[in-house]
């Protein structure tokens, strides 16, 4: 066995594919954010942006494959490190274990948080994944390049949807507030110099780019009124 699957296979090479997958992840949010961004003020621009993602082979070959298998890999090795964290408290019952005490409401509820933006994740690919799918490769007309901000605006007009939207975000902020910062740790980007201005970035992401996406959401909805 090679260095490389000993080292993913270990416990600190897992939770450095979960903090690289993190990263990748919330890289990937940044983007989605800043196009989606663009609907709210010039809908010629989301389409163009929207096509080009949609219809792109880099982009739908190569980068989508990659960030299903992304999101795939961060919630499995989630997973796989909770059950590992629990097993590892079994193991030690001697020893006064007071999660209250030893870290944040954040980290010890990231698995929850985790799942709630998983359930998220499946009722947006119904929203615009699937219909995209369906739109291109069975009813195969991909060149309708005016189609995008219309779909957008249809799925804020329902409220509960709006307000599933809404509180996914807040649940993904939450979730935010902590990775962001332990997967730059978990990757060795820390440094005592660094590590108050790696803080603020990552409240700031945490904060801000989900704030965004419910003002987006709100700002589609209130406009029917």
């Amino acid at each position: 066995m090679s260095w490389t699957k000993q080292f993913f296979k270990s416990s600190i090479g897992r939770k450095f594919g979960m903090a690289l997958s993190a990263l990748f992840l919330m890289i990937f949010l940044l983007q989605h954010f800043a196009i989606n961004f663009t609907s709210t003020f010039s809908p010629e621009i989301f389409n163009e942006l929207s096509h080009f993602m949609g219809t792109n082979p880099a982009v739908q070959f190569l980068l989508q494959p990659v960030l299903i298998f992304g999101v795939l890999y961060h919630f499995i090795m989630g997973f796989v490190l909770q059950a590992q964290n629990r097993a590892a408290r079994g193991s030690y019952k001697y020893v006064s274990y007071k999660g209250s005490e030893n870290s944040s409401w954040f980290s010890r509820n990231m698995i929850y948080t985790g799942l709630v933006i998983l359930c998220f994740l499946g009722l947006h690919f119904y929203d615009f994944w699937i219909p995209e799918m369906n739109y291109k490769y069975i009813e195969f007309n991909p060149a309708d390049t005016e189609r995008y901000y219309p779909e957008l605006v249809h799925k804020f007009e329902n409220p509960i949807r709006v307000s599933i939207y809404v509180i996914s975000f807040v649940l993904l902020a939450m979730h935010l507030l902590h990775g962001f910062q332990s997967s730059l740790q978990s990757v060795g980007a820390s440094h005592p110099k660094y590590s108050s201005l790696i803080e603020k970035l990552g409240k700031g992401y945490a904060i801000l780019i989900p704030a965004g996406f419910i003002f987006i959401a709100l700002f589609h909805h209130l406009s029917h009124f």
